[in-house]
């Protein structure tokens, strides 16, 4: 997933909604046809992979259709979670994709399984509860299979809150109490979460608020998070996106997975096809140099991460390392 010197570029080609409901609206149909989805799927692996360490797919189009144009030098992630989450008054409940699973996933030839849980602290018990076994039971399953696991939260809505979206975007009143405790939740082994994949604690619009520590909200997250991390983009513009990084590399991140900060703006031109691949070849590209620049400078290798330090890659690292080496448990 990562670069030889350990730092994380992946592009993420997994949306649904954010890619589905924009082409449906401009055909003007109630579903997005699939060769459409799929085609632009294909069209991103095809002009972002050689500024990627790693591209995450989806098992719906982005595998079936684009597969074979990614190149077995890239780190191939693929995702878990549905996207049809289900709302309650308590709040939101994940699933897997139906069909789909750890195991397939490490057939396909994954090299990471990524799970996205909504998650609020302060949602109902029950609602708490079923996430964290969700959450709980794909842990067990990516370390009976030996597949590290990429884990995605992001906060959102309840029924009581006055700002309300189902979109996959960053709520733009969040608390950073709430993201924090989030992550403080699922840092805890019983999950088993390799890698974290985290939203800013700080909405974009309040990044440049003098009145808000962000640097030191940044920094706490890093400690809770306790593994490396990187950081999602949610739908933020590319600018933001940037400052975003500036502030999680200076709190020890070790990357990113982003897809709309990156190609967002060439989408925009649907269904004009050589717009899309001009606007992706040329700014989004553009763009990835970019923070590519800032993540090779600043952001820190997973492998200097504190859970890491003085550890090897084998223990013992002699011959006796076959005694005490586990065997695949498939359960």
């Amino acid at each position: 997933m990562a670069d030889a010197a350990g730092r994380f570029k992946m592009t993420a080609v997994d949306q649904r909604p954010p890619i589905k409901n924009p082409i449906a609206k401009a055909r003007g149909t109630a579903e997005a046809p699939y060769d459409d989805v799929a085609q632009f799927k294909r069209l991103l692996v095809e002009t972002l992979q050689d500024q990627s360490t790693a591209l995450l797919l989806d098992p719906h189009f982005a595998y079936p259709r684009a597969v074979d144009v990614l190149s077995p030098q890239k780190g191939l992630i693929l995702t878990l979670e549905d996207s049809l989450f289900e709302e309650t008054p308590g709040g939101r409940i994940s699933s897997e994709i139906d069909n789909w699973s750890v195991g397939k996933i490490k057939r396909a030839g994954g090299d990471a399984v990524k799970v996205l849980a909504w998650y609020r602290p302060d949602a109902a018990a029950e609602i708490r509860q079923a996430q964290q076994a969700f959450t709980r039971r794909i842990g067990e399953a990516c370390a009976r299979y030996d597949i590290p696991f990429l884990f995605e939260l992001l906060v959102y809505p309840l029924a009581s809150d006055a700002e309300q979206t189902r979109d996959y975007v960053e709520m733009k009143t969040k608390r950073a109490d709430h993201v924090l405790a989030s992550v403080e939740e699922f840092a805890r082994p019983e999950y088993g979460v390799d890698v974290f994949k985290l939203e800013s604690p700080v909405a974009a619009g309040d990044l440049e608020n003098d009145t808000i520590d962000v640097a030191g909200l940044f920094r706490e997250m890093g400690r809770l998070a306790g593994r490396p991390w990187v950081m999602l983009s949610a739908g933020a513009g590319k600018p933001e996106f940037e400052t975003i990084l500036r502030h999680a590399y200076a709190a020890g991140a070790s990357g990113y997975l982003a897809g709309r900060a990156i190609w967002l703006d060439a989408f925009a031109h649907f269904p004009d096809w050589q717009r899309i691949e001009e606007g992706l070849r040329g700014d989004a590209v553009a763009y990835m140099e970019r923070i590519n620049r800032l993540t090779d400078d600043h952001a820190q290798p997973w492998f200097d991460h504190p859970r890491f330090a003085g550890q090897k890659l084998f223990a013992p690292d002699d011959a006796g390392f076959r005694a005490v080496y586990p065997e695949f448990d498939h359960g």
